[in-house]
């Protein structure tokens, strides 16, 4: 397991810690499954282009 340090403004830090007690999680568990989130949206975005532009190749190869 990696250990990681991270600076941010008082006020994030402190509705961190508020949500990750109102989810009762630590804020090591919030911030690792928020970035699980936020990683797996980034793929399904990227996915979704990508099959996008797929479907639409030639489409897109007339209009330029």
């Amino acid at each position: 397991m990696t250990t990681l340090q991270l600076e941010m403004p008082d006020e994030v830090a402190t509705r961190m810690r508020v949500a990750a007690q109102e989810r009762g999680l630590t804020i090591e568990q919030l911030v690792a499954a928020s970035v699980e989130e936020k990683l797996a949206r980034d793929a399904t975005f990227e996915n979704v282009v990508d099959a996008v532009l797929a479907d639409n190749a030639e489409l897109y190869k007339r209009l330029a």
